[in-house]
């Protein structure tokens, strides 16, 4: 009798430790985290410090896209195909192909870029595509699935940016950070985010998840968009009231009409009345 009271007690301690991974297991998935950063990409040694030159805008501009490479996956739902990629950043590029001063859009595949590659890897890619500027995209995506587990927290090339997640919320965020790759200045940088939030039950959770997870970059996406374009008014506006800041010039056979053709003008028409005035003086 007592053997088997033995063997029941070792059985029913085995189904316990069965559950309890079990519900290990669910409560892993519950926790998704899929992220990359800038910061990390071009700065991996932080005893290294670039200082970044006045930057020569030779227009027209071409413009790399690209995506620095993943630095944290906590989720087998959430993680970003090359065509999902492919996909984001023509959506993105597409505000550049608006602008006068930019003659070509190059879209770099993942592959290109090594982690921790730095001004480096931004020079080889450079010579490859012949960019003049890199449009770099980090993002960070964050999926509840019970109130308070997890945050997004993700620090920027500017500070940190923090939102609180509740169950079966999905927290993205794309940040696109513009960079002129030979004089190693950030020209500017732009946010997008999305929040999106269902009630899925656990049977049909993970596929509720990787939904959420693609329809949260699109969303992110189009949001960065808009604040990109605001974010291009402001850089041609600092451009045009801080010419010491940076050099303009054409390239040969460019005529175009832009902001910054208007900043060479009247950069030239200044420098034509300075040699007016000094040849007065010496009379």
């Amino acid at each position: 009798m007592g053997d088997v009271k033995t063997a029941v007690c070792v059985l029913q301690l085995l189904l316990c430790m069965a559950a309890m991974s079990g519900c290990g297991k669910i409560f892993e998935d519950r926790q998704s985290h899929y992220a990359s950063s800038t910061v990390k990409y071009l700065y991996p040694d932080r005893l290294v410090v670039e200082r970044p030159s006045i930057p020569t805008l030779s227009l027209p501009l071409t413009v790399g896209v690209a995506f620095v490479p993943d630095t944290e996956i906590s989720s087998r739902h959430a993680k970003l195909s090359e065509r999902d990629r492919l996909d984001l950043m023509e959506r993105i590029s597409a505000k550049f192909k608006e602008l006068e001063f930019v003659k070509d859009i190059a879209l770099i595949p993942s592959a290109y870029l090594t982690r921790g590659g730095s001004f480096t890897n931004l020079d080889q890619i450079k010579t490859m595509y012949g960019v003049d500027l890199m449009v770099l995209l980090s993002h960070d995506q964050v999926q509840h699935t019970d109130e308070g587990m997890l945050s997004l927290s993700y620090w920027t090339i500017v500070g940190a940016y923090i939102v609180k997640g509740e169950k079966n919320d999905t927290s993205t965020m794309i940040d696109a950070t513009v960079y002129d790759i030979a004089s190693r200045k950030m020209l500017f940088r732009a946010p997008g985010t999305s929040h999106i939030s269902h009630r899925a039950t656990l049977v049909n959770l993970s596929e509720q998840l990787r939904e959420d997870s693609l329809k949260g970059f699109h969303a992110a996406a189009d949001d960065l968009v808009i604040n990109l374009g605001d974010e291009l008014d402001r850089f041609k506006s600092k451009v045009k009231e801080k010419p010491h800041e940076y050099v303009v010039r054409h390239k040969a056979g460019y005529t175009g009409s832009s902001a910054f053709g208007d900043i060479v003008s009247l950069l030239m028409l200044t420098m034509a009345g300075l040699v007016l005035w000094a040849e007065r003086i010496r009379r």
